[in-house]
């Protein structure tokens, strides 16, 4: 049985190799990932390992800003002097490192990186552990010098001797490059600016006698757990107000950091896998099903030889295994050079990262074994178990073509209850008024819609083909009607073949739905509450100095200008909650560039000092009212008692707004968060000022600082469709993937449709069916089943998508918006793909010799 398990293996890899690609994709894409996150992952813990200073010293942060407010926190620099004196201290460093600054050259183009990196202002203070070192020119001395990283000035174009405009949080000063430092490790990918120690205080922090962080080195002989021991010690009942960490541990909060970055990629991957996964099962369940179909004679003669159930069963899931283990081996090898590839694409984006330092750990071979060899395993279970169903006589039988007129009576009952069962959790989720249960049962309707939609499908075959390729015989004659026939004559390959795309589609309809309806629904939303004429915001929504603001205000044409600036606080509620949450200040003129409706109170309450303003909802989900006095702090240790002035009810969507809206006069954040910087700006024009004439002239104001926009109502909309289409592109390259995988799948049908029918085909073209014919034949067929795969897929799509939207809701989305061109894109594109697969069937179909067709066995 062995024997024979590896010569039918061998004698149909051609007809495997398709199904092994699904497997090569699924494996690729799953040791690609893991590859490339734990090579990153070792890379930044050696970058950070060996730049770590022994103990570090920080001001303590009262919680993680979820939304940055321009404040830098700093300590004494004299700490540093005092904590040189510990014994045991080596040497203590006053450091000074500012994110988000912003350099421009002389022609007022941004030096900042363009993917997303920060630009970190901070103190050259060369030791044996800086990440860099000078490779030319001189050291900085004086406020006008600097050093600028290598790979910014080769990527920006910067050399010795040119002049940079530096805008930071105390405003702006021009300098001189007076040197290239070189990283010795890792570039992260942040652009690096190095000043005088002086300098940088001064400039940077707008204080000579404050740092951001002490860094403190150990004598010999000293532990770094003994030494933070020791610098606790020595700041006493103060120590409570730092953060002391060992290089271990900030090393550790530095990797924590970067990993959401590399969690996104990782499970985007993983995701492109796990589609990758779904459809191949389709694909190689279909495979499977028809090479057994074909070989029912030779199964029936080999249980006549005296094979048992068993053997047969395990002989087929053999097949599996190797084509598992040949798809996982080459998936591998694949998901080697996909993870290489991303280095390489990092690299592009100023993340060098060398592909010689890559890590392969023991667990990604046996993840992308387990994967491959899993798949092929429980696609062929059940072909394995049909297998084994056939009988001895069936080595007598004239036809091989297997489950043609098998009743589906048990198909029609499982799909039925399990499509009762997921239309019942839809159900539910729309009428469904808690978020969190409302996406629990989408999520429980959409798996069990999904599952009934496939064990269903062949039920659905005969009467959508029919409709489908009803308009056929009209338009083809007798080549439309058999083409149609013979998608009709066996539905449970052609619903298996179909479901491939089927998922893909589904996906893509749904999230189409979505994207479409939240677009619609923000548009609303910034219809309703802008009422500026213009908002001028950072790039990437960093804060910016109160300089540019002023010149805002000295533009001429301006009339009102309203500052707004975001911290991080938390709220102690009447419940007892705790929550932290984004809150927003606002100068008094407020009501003139927003139009907020209110349940209780008004602007002027909500802004008066001591005052805040939230959400209604919000509100009465904690017990909280007009009137109430609710404990808050804020980031730097601050505490306020604060009375809720107003609420207001603007069905503001969630991720557009902040949890709670809360927000309160400007006056009250700076006297509780000093030190923060404008998050955005709201102007008006003055009487007798057109937009067209204040826009050019904002323009022209700030046309020196390129880190910030002029928006419109438009331009922010545009800004809002640009962030929601990220997702949707994501979306559609998953929906790329699924569709290669389906045209393989329906490939493969085809392919071993046309060896199945290959005597038929030659009676055809006996009787004087053309080769011209017998191809369009193929690819009508192929046509109507990618066709009808589209349809359920979409149909099932719209579904969930319009149930999303009811989970939105209850998020302030309440806009339902169907993208129907994307949907009639969809199924022109699906008949294309149709095309496409048949291309190769066809042809090898039509060049068949037409006496050896005849006398196919």
């Amino acid at each position: 049985m062995l024997k024979a398990t590896l010569r039918s293996f061998l004698a149909h890899k051609g007809r495997l190799l398709l199904s092994a690609l699904a497997v090569i994709l699924s494996v690729a894409f799953v040791a690609g990932s893991l590859i490339f996150s734990d090579t990153v992952g070792r890379t930044f813990d050696r970058l950070f390992a060996s730049t770590a200073a022994d103990v570090t010293v920080t001001p303590k942060e009262t919680f993680d800003e979820t939304v940055p407010s321009g404040q830098t926190l700093t300590l004494p620099a004299s700490l540093a002097d005092r904590l040189a004196r510990v014994d045991g201290v080596a040497a203590a460093r006053a450091e000074v490192d500012v994110d988000g600054i912003t350099v421009a050259d002389e022609d007022r183009e941004s030096v900042s990186p363009t993917t997303g990196a920060p630009t970190i202002g901070t103190a050259w203070n060369p030791t044996e552990r800086s990440p860099v070192e000078l490779t030319s020119g001189h050291a900085p001395k004086g406020d006008a010098q600097v050093l600028i990283d290598a790979d910014t000035a080769d990527s920006k174009d910067v050399r010795i001797g040119d002049r940079l405009t530096i805008i930071g949080q105390e405003g702006s000063f021009p300098v001189e490059v007076v040197g290239i430092v070189t990283f010795t490790t890792t570039n992260p990918g942040a652009a690096l600016v190095f000043f005088d120690p002086p300098t940088a205080q001064t400039k940077l922090l707008g204080d000579p006698k404050a740092a951001t962080s002490i860094s403190v080195d150990a004598a010999d002989g000293v532990g770094d757990a003994e030494l933070k021991r020791r610098v606790a010690a020595a700041l006493g009942p103060g120590a409570d107000t730092y953060e002391l960490r060992t290089a271990d541990e900030q090393a550790e909060s530095d990797v924590e950091q970067l990993g959401g970055f590399l969690d996104i990629i990782k499970y985007v991957m993983l995701g492109f896998a796990g589609v990758a996964v779904l459809v191949g099962v389709f694909l190689i369940v279909n495979t499977f099903s028809m090479l057994i179909a074909q070989r029912t004679r030779e199964l029936g003669l080999l249980r006549a030889l005296g094979a048992d159930r068993r053997q047969v069963r395990r002989s087929v899931l053999t097949e599996a295994l190797l084509l598992g283990l040949t798809g996982s081996t080459v998936g591998l090898a694949a998901g080697i050079g996909l993870a290489v590839g991303l280095i390489e694409l990092m690299g592009l984006m100023g993340m060098n990262i060398r592909a010689t330092e890559m890590v392969i750990g023991w667990g990604t071979p046996v993840t992308a074994y387990v994967v491959g060899l899993g798949v092929t395993f429980v696609a062929a279970y059940l072909p394995a178990r049909r297998a084994a169903g056939v009988s001895p006589m069936a080595a007598l039988a004239d036809a091989e073509i297997a489950d043609i007129g098998r009743p589906l009576r048990l198909r029609a009952v499982t799909g039925s209850v399990v499509g009762a069962a997921g239309a019942a959790a839809l159900a539910g989720c729309a009428a469904s008024s808690e978020t969190s249960s409302a996406a629990s049962l989408l999520g429980l309707g959409v798996i069990l819609t999904l599952i009934a939609t496939v064990v269903a499908g062949p039920l659905l075959v005969r009467p959508v083909i029919r409709v489908l390729g009803g308009a056929f015989p009209a338009l083809f004659g007798s080549v439309g009607r058999m083409s149609q026939r013979n998608a009709l004559r066996n539905p449970r390959r052609t619903g298996a073949t179909a479901a491939a795309l089927m998922v893909g589609l589904a996906l893509v309809g749904g999230m189409s739905v979505a994207s479409a309806s939240m677009t619609e629904s923000f548009d609303e939303q910034i219809d309703r509450t802008l009422g500026a004429d213009f908002v001028v915001q950072n790039g990437n929504f960093v804060p910016f100095p109160r300089e540019i603001t002023e010149r805002i205000r000295d533009t001429e044409g301006v009339g009102l200008v309203v500052r707004s600036q975001f911290t991080t606080i938390s709220v102690r509620l009447p419940d007892g909650d705790r929550v932290k949450t984004t809150a927003a200040g606002y100068e008094p003129e407020l009501d003139e560039v927003a139009n907020i409706t209110y349940a209780q109170g008004d602007t002027r309450a909500a802004l008066a000092s001591g005052h805040l303003a939230m959400d209604k909802d919000f509100a009465e989900d904690h017990g909280a009212g007009v009137g109430d006095t609710l404990p808050v702090e804020f980031q730097g240790g601050r505490t306020a008692e604060l009375t809720v002035g107003a609420l207001t009810d603007q069905e503001t969507a969630e991720g557009f707004g902040t949890q709670g809206g809360i927000y309160f006069g400007l006056a009250t954040l700076e006297k509780y968060a000093p030190g923060g910087q404008d998050a955005a700006v709201y102007v008006n024009a003055a009487s007798g000022t057109s937009a067209e004439d204040l826009r050019a002239g904002l323009e022209a104001t700030l046309d020196p600082y390129p880190q910030v926009k002029v928006r419109d109502i438009a331009d922010y909309k545009e800004l809002v469709h640009d962030q929601i289409a990220v997702l949707l592109y994501l979306v559609y390259a998953l929906l790329g993937l699924a569709i290669i995988i389906a045209v393989l799948g329906v490939v493969n049908t085809l392919a071993l449709s046309v060896v199945e029918r290959t005597r038929e085909i030659g009676l055809l073209r006996a009787i004087g069916l053309a080769r011209r014919q017998l191809r369009r034949m193929i690819r009508l067929e192929s046509v109507v089943i990618a066709v009808f795969g589209a349809v359920l897929g979409l149909a099932l799509g719209l579904v969930w998508g319009v149930c999303t939207q009811q989970v939105l809701a209850l998020q302030g989305m309440t806009a339902l918006a169907v993208p129907w061109g994307t949907i009639v894109a969809v199924v022109i594109g699906s008949a294309v793909v149709g095309v496409v697969a048949a291309l190769l069937p066809a042809l090898r179909a039509s060049r068949m010799n037409v006496l050896a067709a005849i006398a196919h066995e």
